[in-house]
């Protein structure tokens, strides 16, 4: 049995900082709760329906559209049932389960089941190729696979002659749930309990495959103590998310993907700490809404696009409606709150003169309850970060990697500092190295990445140090600045450095910006290829008459590349002269992942915009001299 999370406590830690050369080249915080001694994440529903069997664990759907609650012992009993099919199917501690599906509540029920059963899981990305999917159960050597769809089933077993290993496929629109539940009937109680015994903190929990912007994913063997690690000095730093104030008990909606860790492990504290959670399969369409509507989060987690995307909804909605430059006011009035220490008077007046005509708005579309987003995947940039803040949505920012667990870093919610990532998180150590790369040290890091050949990790390195290939600063408080990744780096042919992520992170906050790929290496300058959001751009064409336009037409009109260029010159004014975008093409194509310009996570593949638009870039430069 693991211990639940101590009480929160009453002043922060302070961080112990290393100084070379005048400069914070270290630091290091310490955890909040002890490390976890026995037992794993099997352990948890279990532990829940013992201390409250009737609290609301999560809220479902039903086929009919209907909301309804799962208890603490429900949800026990169905990992439990579900864990017994496992083993009635023959699988054994330690075999690997793939799980392949959209963001709902079979996925959660499938990754406790496994896990009590003895089982190690494998996310696959629901939009995996049938290559992707092949290779990752291929390496990891999964004995079985659970999809969502009869299409993923034929991804599957498309590739099943190259995959002997792979024994067993469920597909849970055919009813799988339920033909697990049946087959562990036969399967006595005391067996899954065995299988729990069995596991200890540092077993492995599952296989988390990188997205592979440049080559093929590998797998980080994550264990249930990178786990609680993370999870629990995340539920102790940010209480007053987890534990919301004024008795109201803390819910949220999951819609990011399950196999990211990021979405998985937040997935993971919510059971640990007992909060409500639904489940909504995309961020597309009204299925969104209405579980908002039905759930009413009190806080979410996004990526920084789909804070850009509510930013953008709302300040389009209030320009349809006439409404433009009375939102512009209210967003410049948040965002000075927001940066605000010590608001004067004069600014908290008209904070609240504009709360009841933009800001609660933007919160009732949000489910009407939330206080806080946990933003993570990429940086969020201040200007978003300061908006969100003052309309009375706190903004908590984290950074890590799949080999952290998710978050290394987090900005506590009583101490924001726009435009960081945040101290480390409890029990972290953050250096930066000579070449300013960001090296990550704790009990959350995984326990290395796996050895098909082996069956097993293989440590990362001896001194437990990660060199996570990033680049950043910290500031005299401890606080992470993240700049860009070393490989990503342009060093223009006069031999200027150029981070491409500060530009294109400021590009992509305009809401006619879809992506950015800033370019320049071995160049005499440096240059973007912008590709136009589509939801955007159809509502700016409608304001200003031109939905007669077609795209090709719209990417060479004056206005709209007069708006873009402005776009530019505010991105330019973030660095120097020789740093600064001197050229740029709109392109006709949106970067998605099924274009294989995106990787799930939504990460630029940046080798294969420069050879899918080779000749687009060429024509920035074969005319323009050395500018």
């Amino acid at each position: 049995m693991s211990v639940a999370p101590a009480a929160p406590a009453s002043e922060p830690v302070e961080p112990r900082r290393t100084l070379i050369d005048g400069r914070v080249r270290e630091v290091s915080v310490p955890a909040l709760v002890p490390r976890v001694r026995r037992g794993s994440l099997a352990d948890l529903p279990y532990d829940n329906a013992r201390r409250d069997p009737e609290a609301v664990a999560f809220s479902r759907k039903d086929p009919e559209g209907r909301w309804y609650d799962v208890t603490a012992a429900r949800f026990a009993a169905d990992v439990h049932a579900v864990a017994k099919g496992l083993v009635a199917h023959g699988l054994r501690p330690g075999d690997r389960l793939a799980l392949m599906a959209r963001t709902t509540y079979e996925w959660t029920l499938l990754d406790f089941a496994a896990w009590a059963a003895g089982l190690v899981t494998v996310p696959v990305y629901p939009t995996s190729s049938a290559f992707q999917t092949r290779w990752i159960l291929q390496d990891s050597g999964a004995v079985g696979c659970v999809v969502e769809d009869a299409a993923q089933a034929r991804t599957v077993t498309a590739e099943r002659q190259r995959l002997p290993g792979l024994a067993h496929l469920w597909v849970l629109d055919a009813g799988a749930v339920d033909q697990l539940r049946r087959a562990g009937a036969r399967v006595a109680d005391e067996t899954v309990t065995a299988r729990r015994g069995l596991l200890t903190p540092e077993t492995f929990a599952t296989l988390v495959y990188t997205s592979g912007t440049t080559g093929r994913p590998k797998g980080c063997a994550l264990t249930h103590a990178n786990f609680f690690a993370e999870v629990d000095n995340a539920v102790r730093l940010l209480h007053p998310v987890f534990v919301p104030g004024g008795g109201e008990p803390a819910a949220t909606l999951l819609f990011l993907p399950l196999s990211h860790v990021f979405g998985r492990m937040v997935a993971v504290a919510c059971v640990r700490a007992g909060v409500r959670v639904g489940h909504a399969p995309s961020v597309e369409g009204g299925g969104l809404l209405d579980g908002l509507a039905a759930v009413r989060p009190t806080f979410l987690l996004a990526i920084p696009y789909v804070l850009e995307k509510v930013f953008h909804t709302a300040r389009a909605t209030a320009e349809r409606d006439g409404r433009a430059a009375l939102f512009d006011r209210a967003a410049r009035v948040a965002r000075r709150y927001g940066r605000a220490t010590a608001p004067p008077l004069t600014l908290r007046a008209a904070r609240a003169l504009y709360d009841p005509l933009v800001y609660r708005r933007i919160r009732g579309a949000l489910g009407g309850r939330v206080r806080y987003v946990i933003s993570g995947g990429a940086p969020l940039g201040s200007r978003l970060a300061e908006f969100f803040a003052g309309a009375g949505i706190g903004v908590v920012e984290g950074y890590g990697l799949t080999e952290t667990t998710a978050a290394a870093t987090v900005t506590p919610p009583d101490r924001p500092r726009p435009g960081t990532v945040g101290p480390p998180l409890p029990g972290t150590a953050v250096r930066i190295a000579d070449d300013g790369e960001v090296w990550l040290k704790g009990p959350h890091v995984f326990a290395g990445y796996w050895d098909a050949q082996r069956g097993t990790a293989v440590p990362h390195t001896d001194d437990g140090w990660f060199p996570t290939g990033d680049l950043g600063s910290l500031d005299e408080d401890g606080y992470l600045t993240v700049t860009g990744r070393k490989k990503d780096i342009l060093v223009t042919s006069a031999g200027k450095n150029v981070a491409p992520a500060p530009l294109e992170d400021w590009l992509r906050a305009h809401p006619l910006v879809s992506q950015c790929v800033v370019l320049g290496d071995r160049r005499p300058y440096v240059t973007a290829l912008v590709t136009l959001d589509h939801e955007a751009l159809a509502h700016w064409r409608r304001m200003r008459g031109k939905d007669h336009l077609a795209l090709w037409e719209l990417t060479r009109d004056e206005e709209l590349l007069g708006v873009v260029q402005r776009a530019v010159d505010d991105a330019n004014r973030l660095v120097a002269r020789a740093e600064s975008i001197r050229a740029f093409r709109v392109l006709t194509t949106e970067f998605s992942e099924a274009s294989g310009h995106l990787t799930p996570s939504l990460k630029l593949k940046r080798r294969a915009v420069l050879r899918d638009f080779a000749r687009e870039i060429e024509e920035m430069y074969g005319d323009r001299g050395t500018l």
